[in-house]
């Protein structure tokens, strides 16, 4: 155990990566592990990496997306949603050593809270969780298929125009925002508009409009092996509309839109997360399909 040693995971691990992830889950999710790795070093305040070494050997790693306004969120929060230990290195306590060292570097960025996901069958994830101070967060994890949401009885006014989210568009999305939450998140949104010019991940963000005004968005993201699944899977990391439009139709024609862009691209899930308290978003995700999912959202202070 002397010769082991904690460093910030690089590009050039992905091959070592690959190989543990191989070992563990029969799938190496090359593509997945590309772009998280390609982000972390891109974009490195939006991410939080730990390696243990043994000399030149990776014996363990884990990543951690820094989320600042994801899902109605008012604080930071680090999302684990990949850590592995080499086979031969488990029951080593490597994953405590690579879970204590993402812990340190959030301390050093003032970041007090760290959850992750995992599915309730997960048994041996689950304990390990526990162990290390986990305990259950409040929300939940809905999803729904990517099958054509029902028109039902709303009525999506004929001006409404939907299209893909641009550069220029991030004043109007801060605006209708901070009415919504009487919030300034604006440094929220200047970092998921860079991730989504950098391309470091596979976004799909969208606005709607009326008569030339952006009076809704959309902004969500593909992953390829987030939390260590192996189906792709959209994420709506959020969705607003303006309040004088409320009731209008818009938060259905973008979700609607969604949907379709994501059958297109062969994703079969949608997932998000909502709070409890958060009754109104629920009751309208509800309405289109969306249900609990299987998944355990855990959650850890730091001190």
């Amino acid at each position: 155990m002397s010769d082991l040693t904690l460093r910030s995971l690089y590009p050039e691990d992905i091959h070592q990566v690959s190989e543990i992830e191989s070992a563990l889950a029969g799938s190496s999710r090359i593509f997945y592990l590309e772009k998280r790795l390609a982000a972390a070093s891109t974009i490195p305040e939006n991410f939080i990496t730990c390696a243990v070494t043994d000399n030149r050997m990776l014996a363990g790693y884990g990543f951690a997306r820094v989320l600042e306004g994801e899902f109605g969120s008012k604080s930071a929060v680090a999302v684990l949603d990949t850590v592995g230990v080499a086979p031969e290195y488990q029951s080593r306590g490597i994953g405590r050593m690579v879970l204590s060292g993402i812990e340190r570097r959030m301390k050093n960025r003032n970041i007090p809270v760290i959850q992750t996901q995992t599915l309730w069958s997960r048994y041996a994830m689950i304990r390990f969780f526990a162990a290390t101070g986990f305990s259950m967060a409040t929300g939940q994890i809905i999803e729904r298929d990517t099958s054509p949401l029902i028109v039902d009885t709303v009525r999506v006014p004929a001006e409404i125009v939907v299209r893909s989210l641009k550069g220029t568009d991030i004043s109007a999305i801060n605006k209708i925002d901070s009415k919504l939450t009487d919030l300034d998140r604006s440094a929220y949104f200047a970092s998921k508009f860079m991730e989504m010019l950098d391309d470091s991940g596979v976004r799909i963000s969208i606005v709607a409009e009326q008569e030339g005004t952006i009076t809704g968005y959309l902004m969500a993201r593909i992953d390829y092996g987030e939390f260590g699944q192996v189906e792709k899977a959209a994420v709506i990391d959020t969705i607003g509309v303006h309040p004088d439009f409320a009731g209008s139709g818009m938060g259905h024609e973008l979700l609607s839109q969604l949907v379709l862009k994501l059958s297109f691209l062969q994703v079969e899930v949608i997932r998000t997360k909502v709070e409890h308290e958060n009754s109104g978003l629920r009751n309208f995700l509800s309405r289109r399909g969306f249900k609990p999912s299987q998944r355990l959202i855990l959650s850890k202070e730091i001190r």
